[in-house]
């Protein structure tokens, strides 16, 4: 039987399934949890509803094992709420909604990063409302959790969903340094990871290069890190986010995406990077590793 598993954040919703072989993405959804959870102070119905359907979408023919998992802002549900939300899941989707802490979510997304890597590297895994660094050297060395996240900055800096960005990447990112955790080791490898960044790179109009640091089909791209602090830059200043959101699927998706570069940036400087590799690797391959 087919697994398929879907990774609900606060933002992005990946949904990948597993033969027992080969690991196929099958869709990416923005859902916006977080944004609308501040908004309303609760878990947004049409957020929930949406959610519900797309799962029970992939339920209803009986033919796969269907796994669900959450993290960031339901890790923030308490009492009622909480319990509410599981038992309605459960009760119209058949799945049980599982909620994986900060810690687990990082060993998780670390063991995808790092399957063919041999150097010390660090994993920077960026979400809507959470943040969790790993440093990896055959093992990992270090890991830095914070409760914080894209959606946190854009609520602080809204026009950097403008057209071109009114606010500065330096102000941005000293927003960011004052509240992120950040880890002591350092590494000349940043890998960015927890979904998205691949594709943001290819889309983006960022330059970018082949990986020429280890040898991963689910990491073939790279950048170095003068490189990458300059396209930040012009992301800022002079790429048009209206023509990208003109041109793709999903426009909600680039939301965030001018936040999202200043936090690379913050690791990057903080450890020392040489080397960026963006990624679209989240907790699939470890919670399938789980399965085994």
């Amino acid at each position: 039987m087919k697994k398929i598993i879907v990774e609900v954040g606060s933002t992005v919703t990946k949904i990948d399934e597993y033969d027992g072989v080969e690991i196929r993405k099958l869709k990416t959804l923005t859902i916006q949890f977080k944004k609308n959870y501040k908004k309303n102070n609760c878990l947004d119905e049409n957020d929930v509803s949406r959610l519900i359907s797309e799962v029970r979408d992939l339920n209803k023919d009986n033919e796969s094992d269907v796994y669900v998992c959450g993290t960031s802002v339901f890790r923030n549900l308490e009492g009622d709420e909480k319990q509410n939300f599981l038992s309605r899941f459960k009760k119209e989707t058949g799945c049980e909604f599982n909620i994986i802490d900060q810690e687990k979510e990082n060993k998780l997304t670390v063991y995808g990063t790092t399957r063919f890597v041999k150097d010390k590297v660090t994993v920077f895994i960026g979400g809507g409302g959470s943040t969790e660094i790993a440093t990896y050297d055959k093992e990992i060395k270090e890991m830095v959790n914070s409760k914080i996240g894209v959606i946190d900055v854009m609520n602080e800096f809204p026009d950097l969903a403008d057209d071109i960005a009114k606010t500065d990447i330096n102000t941005v990112m000293d927003f960011i340094k004052q509240r992120l955790n950040l880890p002591k080791e350092k590494s000349d490898i940043l890998i960015l990871s927890g979904g998205g960044h691949e594709f943001f790179a290819r889309n983006s109009g960022i330059k970018y290069e082949g990986n020429t640091l280890y040898e991963d089909k689910a990491s073939p791209i790279m950048m170095d890190i003068e490189t990458r602090k300059k396209e930040s830059i012009r992301y800022y200043k002079e790429i048009s986010l209206d023509e990208i959101r003109n041109r793709v699927d999903d426009p909600d998706w680039w939301y965030a995406t001018r936040a999202m570069c200043a936090f690379v940036l913050v690791v990057a400087e903080e450890i020392g990077a040489k080397y960026i590799v963006p990624t679209d690797i989240a907790m699939v391959y470890g919670i399938i590793n789980d399965f085994k």
